[in-house]
């Protein structure tokens, strides 16, 4: 396995990535996944070149299997902050140590990143498994947004998270 940070040229891995996210773990993410389908792959390619993201992405075998974002807050008064989203994992590779090695990727890049002394990050509450990756890595958990999405009639309410660099 190889973990590498995602430039334009990956874009249609990522996109194709993405779209099984938002299939197989539709709670997990706010996108829907119609929504994904609409966007241009051009709209992915623009987010793995922005200046205020960092995409990490887990390669097996040359194939894209999972994914790590982090995004740097850009107003001055929150430029010393960043946050962790759109984490995936293809759950044929589950279990086999690849969000832990992408999170200490991340984590790693953080710690480089000039400024940066805080992420932030907020997971549904019912899942268990990501919850404790970032427990794991030294996340506290600080409230809970109750309601934080609706799928159908069903609420979703998602854990907020936090760890201090310095």
């Amino acid at each position: 396995m190889e973990i590498k940070i995602l430039t334009p040229q990956d874009a249609e891995a990522y996109y194709i990535l993405r779209l099984e996210a938002l299939l197989n773990s539709p709670d997990s993410f706010a996108t829907l996944y119609e929504d994904a389908l609409d966007s241009p792959i051009e709209k992915t390619r623009a987010n793995l070149a922005s200046d205020h993201a960092v995409t990490f992405g887990a390669f097996a075998d040359g194939k894209l299997i999972g994914n790590m974002t982090l995004i740097r807050q850009s107003i001055p008064k929150m430029r010393h902050k960043a946050t962790i989203v759109a984490v995936y994992v293809s759950p044929a590779h589950r279990r086999k140590g690849i969000a832990d090695r992408l999170m200490e990727e991340l984590l790693a890049y953080a710690a480089r990143w000039e400024g940066i002394e805080q992420l932030d990050l907020m997971v549904a509450s019912e899942n268990l498994p990501a919850r404790n990756l970032y427990l794991r890595f030294g996340f506290e958990h600080y409230g809970t947004e109750v309601r934080a999405m609706k799928s159908g009639d069903r609420y979703i309410d998602e854990d907020l998270m936090v760890k201090f660099l310095n």
